[in-house]
């Protein structure tokens, strides 16, 4: 009996032991899952709040000045209300249809397209979180993006372009040009299953405005006195002025792309700046070398090539790649906005192509050499110069895929504006300026 019972109680004894080792393992895989769910972060929401006003403030005023400069006073007032607009329209047809397409899952066709889960916003309440930011913040971000891309189309086919015509154009590019390849880099798209490096928009934004921008202005043709006539900017001071709004808010644009107030968000900022002063100083030497004289316009233009080159390699390279990067693009963007274009004759107004599209193939390759494992804290070697040259060529790869889907799609899109509602203003309105004949106001 004493045996028996003394048994008893040892498996009496085990068995509760063996449920508290239970209950202890279920109570820390409990806090585990706890601690692994998304958790607001209330440093990063600020942050991030202050980058989508930085990102915002580049179109509005920056890049409407920037292009109000450059044009002639006679089609300020029209460059700036198409940049206005142009922040109001994509705003409200980003809320409805842009960012579930781009942001969404797509289902079987995610590779391509994004899914209708948000449309309208549906569903996003204030406890939704993304990462550790409101999701609404995390949106609104990604609204300034979809905001400032097709704006910058506009400096391609400037003093020429029906009002009208344009507001329709651009909310058909945004939908299905932008949204697809904003899906394709950072949605979970095809191009982020490759393994295509863009931190923050060398393909979606600049390749993509940029190629844009080209065809449009080569299916519209050049500006009526185009070659014979004085075009030169009416105030470069307001381009200057633009061009400085642009670089403070490109804190925004390339730091807040990390999503989070941490250390790669401030190298960002630094490899920004660093890149952006290089590519300043590298187009003010060569102008000066070829025409003699550095211009407040060409230290302006230089300086936005800068930024735009560094833009998808922010996230990725150091303060010495960044300096290779900027002063390569200062240099090239140059050449490609004066003797390329000089060349072949297109006239893209103010460099649209020159300057974002080159600037961003640029950038997008070079991300491909200066990458570095010890910018992310990847375990595997990111660019060439560490090793890994196959990066170069996956760059390629998203740099191609974005030219061709946007160049043929644009295309469309200007044929379908065109056959419904026209495209060019007429030759008498282009000689007025499109101040008076679209808008009825001038400067004086």
């Amino acid at each position: 009996m004493t045996d028996n019972f003394r048994f008893k109680a040892l498996v009496r004894s085990g068995a509760a032991g063996l449920a508290a080792s239970f209950a202890l393992l279920a109570t820390a895989g409990s806090a585990f899952a706890q601690e692994e769910a998304p958790t607001l972060n209330s440093g990063d929401t600020a942050w991030m709040l202050t980058a989508t006003a930085l990102v915002l403030l580049m179109t509005i005023p920056g890049l409407a000045l920037f292009y109000g400069g450059m044009v002639r006073k006679k089609n300020v007032v029209a460059m700036t209300a198409q940049n206005f607009a142009i922040a109001a329209l994509m705003s409200v047809i980003w809320m409805v249809i842009g960012y579930s397409l781009a942001f969404q899952d797509g289902g079987s066709m995610n590779a391509y397209i994004g899914g209708l889960d948000r449309l309208f916003l549906s569903g996003m309440g204030v406890d939704e979180i993304s990462g550790t930011i409101p999701e609404s913040v995390f949106m609104t971000f990604q609204m300034t993006f979809a905001i400032i891309t097709p704006a910058l189309i506009t400096g391609a086919f400037a003093d020429r372009m029906k009002f009208s015509s344009m507001l329709v154009f651009m909310a058909l590019w945004l939908v299905f040009i932008y949204a697809p390849i904003c899906h394709w880099v950072w949605g979970g798209g095809f191009l982020s299953e490759d393994g295509v490096l863009d931190f923050a928009g060398g393909t979606v934004v600049h390749i993509n405005a940029g190629v844009a921008g080209l065809v449009a202005c080569l299916v519209l043709g050049p500006r009526k006195g185009f070659g014979t006539e004085n075009m030169a900017p009416h105030n470069v001071v307001l381009t200057m002025v633009g061009a400085s709004l642009l670089w403070v808010g490109w804190f925004g644009f390339n730091a807040g792309s990390e999503l989070a107030a941490d250390g790669r968000a401030g190298m960002a900022m630094a490899v920004t700046q660093i890149a952006t002063a290089a590519a300043a100083l590298s187009w003010m030497f060569i102008e000066w070398i070829v025409h003699r004289k550095p211009t407040l316009l060409g230290l302006a233009t230089g300086a936005v090539a800068g930024l735009v080159a560094i833009t998808p390699a922010s996230g990725f390279v150091d303060p010495s790649g960044a300096l290779w990067i900027g002063l390569a693009a200062g240099i090239i963007c140059f050449i490609a906005s004066t003797s390329v274009k000089k060349a072949i004759g297109y006239d893209d107004a103010l460099d649209v192509f020159g300057v974002h599209a080159i600037g961003g193939i640029v950038g997008a390759v070079l991300t491909g050499v200066f990458a570095s494992a010890a910018i992310t804290g990847a375990d595997a070697p990111l660019g060439g110069l560490e090793g890994n040259w196959a990066q170069v060529g996956i760059q390629i790869k998203g740099i191609v895929a974005t030219i061709v889907y946007c160049g043929l799609g644009t295309f469309v899109l200007l044929m379908v504006t065109k056959l419904f509602f026209g495209l060019r203003v007429t030759p008498q309105e282009e000689v007025e300026g499109l101040d008076i004949s679209q808008h009825g106001e001038v400067i004086q």
